[in-house]
């Protein structure tokens, strides 16, 4: 056995963990399934990456295991594939194991006809039986003999998987005003956006709260960014004091407890408990930009000096930690930190009590009061740092005492720097750079902060100097090691035309919009489904999975078909392009009933009715000195508008057409290319919006 395996030749962080395995591992490709095709092999697909604790787990457990290697190698061909370089992969072979055992995760292990096709699979597998749960070998053992002697059973549960994940895409096949299969109503074309339908999302989605502890639902608890944007948009236009309730207690129980790096900023993936003490240490890079723009929208409805503090910490925290200063990749942002070092999860950032005393001597007892430090620990005889005295405790403090609190978090941290750090998963993702791009540009409109805009500017520029192609990879999913990776799938494409629209309104610049459009054409010629108005997830021309998927679940991160959606309905406007904002209702009301009683799962989609309830105004403003008052325009929690701003005339853009351009700024507010007379002052403006979205909430100044 040679001391590498193929994996070697492979740029991914994960794959390169793998690569000196005694398996002889395969990245996914045609070698890999030829070699199937031609030895009738069954093909074993293993997927994680390289944040995943459980992943490295199995991975010393069996992977590394020379016995278990060599049954591997005889019997399977196996294939490594990192989910995040392949998330196409991922959804189909996930689909195929929630339908096999009812849950899913990673590491991800699925076995597969020489086809492709899946007949089995699982998630994590002991290396000995426990707890009547088979090991590794025994399963390994018992399909490798059914593969052989009931190869038809085989084939059947393969062909009957394959037609269910398939069904999975005729959820959109309802056409506006037809029969629900599910209940045999029918809706009219103008789809269920009404404030009837959105009482219903509230009511079903405050089911699953947790009014204690914030969040929504029983441990693990993941941040559910969407809906708690979701409950801030509702107080906005509603002033029900419970949707802002239980949208801030979710997020300061966040920030307060131990799934927030309560020195370094940035929050870990998920808590493992109901309280949000412990979390699945891994920091992702999505996470924290969704985390991030949802903060902003907090802080701009709220003004409550806590979100502003985590912004900015943690805004620190990604560029320190996960931003590259790289020559030319610079504003480049890497995809997660590992949740373990030494292997060990959480080894990097808990403490014992006796270390805190000897770094901060005269100063620990504060440290330790404020920060919940104790000599027995909060986690496995160890601190995990969080705020017991919840968002007022620093309030309580002297001036002095702030003081000396912030330079020992600052000695503290510097200490930290100095352990053996996680690894960093440093393959640069387009969807995600995206997502963090917004999240700079939702940062900079609610605090002013220019590094946030110049980070955003020079972030896009990177992703179009080195992601963008040509042909089948017009963009690439992944950057690594000087190269791009596989083509752009629907959420990098989606998130990238969201991004370049914040990027316009922050800026004024209408290149940013040029480019949206540019991507939008491509993304309407080559993802299209006809039927049904949705997009597939990947490309019409990509030829090496067994079918096109149609994602439309908010997960971890936003659905590509919800942004879309978003993204056709703010770009009719720019473009004077109504069947882009049919398409959105069409896309909008085919989900109806699922966005209505699953608004968990649902919840990108499920503010989109909001937006289209209540109307998305359009609102402009010229003048040739008029950053002073769009910066100002920015600051106000304003959920849904068509923005856009002009130092010069300008006749390229329906909305700016006939709009003067004087010594004075101008605000224009309107509806369907129709104005009101324009206003000099943005609080005046931020009157007038009652009246144009017909909502009875809050105005927030």
């Amino acid at each position: 056995m040679p001391n590498t395996n193929r994996l070697a030749k492979e740029t991914s962080p994960y794959l390169l963990q793998h690569a000196h395995n005694p398996v002889d591992w395969y990245p996914w490709g045609e070698e890999a399934l030829d070699k199937a095709r031609a030895e009738d092999k069954p093909i074993l697909v293993s997927i994680g990456y390289s944040a995943c604790h459980w992943c490295h787990v199995m991975e010393r457990e069996s992977f590394e295991n020379e016995e278990t290697a060599r049954f591997m190698n005889e019997h399977f061909v196996n294939i490594k594939i990192d989910r995040e370089e392949r998330p196409d992969l991922d959804h189909i072979y996930m689909e195929a194991v929630q339908a096999i055992s009812g849950s899913g995760g990673w590491p991800l292990n699925v076995f597969l006809t020489p086809q492709g096709k899946p007949f089995y699979g699982g998630t994590y597998f002991p290396p000995r039986p426990v707890h009547n749960r088979s090991s590794w070998i025994e399963v390994l053992s018992a399909l490798s003999r059914a593969y052989r002697e009931k190869r038809e059973e085989i084939e059947g549960q393969a062909e009957s998987l394959t037609r269910h994940i398939a069904a999975s895409n005729a959820f959109g096949s309802r056409k506006p005003g037809e029969p629900d299969p599910a209940n045999g109503k029918g809706r009219a074309a103008d789809g269920p956006f009404l404030p009837d339908t959105l009482r219903c999302i509230f009511e079903n989605l405050m089911k699953t709260a947790d009014k204690r502890l914030g969040g929504f639902g029983h441990a693990p608890k993941f941040p559910q960014t969407f809906s708690i944007r979701w409950l801030l948009h509702h107080y906005y236009f509603t002033g029900d004091e419970a949707a802002l309730q239980q949208a801030c207690l979710s997020l300061d129980k966040m920030i307060l407890g131990g799934i927030y790096d309560q020195l370094g900023g940035g929050f870990a993936r998920y808590s493992t408990d109901e309280e949000w003490l412990v979390p699945h240490f891994e920091k992702m890079l999505y996470d924290n930009a969704l985390l991030l723009a949802v903060l902003a929208d907090a802080y701009q409805l709220t003004g409550k000096e806590l979100y502003k503090e985590t912004i900015g910490h943690s805004m620190a925290f990604i560029r320190r930690e996960l931003s590259s200063q790289t020559t030319g990749e610079e504003g480049a942002f890497y995809a997660a930190l590992d949740a373990d070092s030494e292997g060990r999860e959480g080894k990097y950032y808990v403490w014992e009590k006796g270390e805190i005393d000897a770094i901060l001597g005269e100063d620990s007892d504060l440290f330790c009061s404020f920060y919940g430090v104790s000599p027995g620990g909060n986690w496995e005889g160890l601190n995990i740092l969080t705020r017991p005295g919840g968002a007022t405790g620093l309030n309580a403090l002297s001036d002095r005492d702030r003081h000396r609190l912030e330079l020992a978090r600052d000695r503290l941290l510097e200490h930290r720097s100095r352990r053996v750090r996680p690894a960093l998963d440093d393959k640069i993702l387009l969807g995600w750079n995206a997502l963090m791009n917004i999240a700079c540009s939702k940062a900079y409109a609610a605090l002013g902060n220019e590094e946030y805009r110049e980070l955003a500017i020079l972030n896009m520029d990177f992703c179009w100097r080195r992601l963008k192609g040509k042909g089948l990879n017009y963009f690439c999913h992944g950057y690594k090691a000087g190269q791009g990776k596989y083509p752009a799938f629907l959420d990098d494409y989606a998130y990238l035309i969201s991004a370049l629209l914040h990027l316009q309104e922050i800026t004024g610049d209408p290149g940013y919009l040029i480019k949206a459009n540019e991507i939008m054409m491509y993304v309407l010629d080559h993802f299209s489904e006809a039927s049904t108005g949705f997009f597939y997830f990947t490309h019409e021309a990509q030829n090496d999975l067994i079918l096109r998927k149609v994602e439309v679940y908010d997960g971890a991160i936003p659905s590509g078909n919800a942004t879309m959606a978003f993204n056709l309905a703010y770009m009719a406007v720019l473009f004077d392009k109504p069947e882009w904002g049919d398409r959105c209702k069409r896309m909008a009301t085919a989900l109806e009933r699922m966005v209505t009683e699953y608004p968990g799962s649902f919840g990108v989609w499920a503010t989109l009715y909001q937006a289209l309830t209540y109307l998305i105004p359009e609102v402009v403003i010229t003048g040739r000195t008029l950053e002073d008052i769009r910066k100002e325009f920015l600051r106000q929690m304003i959920p849904y508008r068509v923005f856009q701003s002009a130092t010069q005339k300008n006749t390229q853009f329906p909305l700016l057409l006939d709009k003067p351009s004087g010594d004075t700024p101008l605000i224009f507010l309107c509806k369907n290319y129709s104005c009101q007379p324009p206003v000099n002052e943005v609080d005046k403006l931020v009157r007038l919006l009652r009246d144009v979205q017909n909502f009875s909430g809050k105005i927030v100044q």
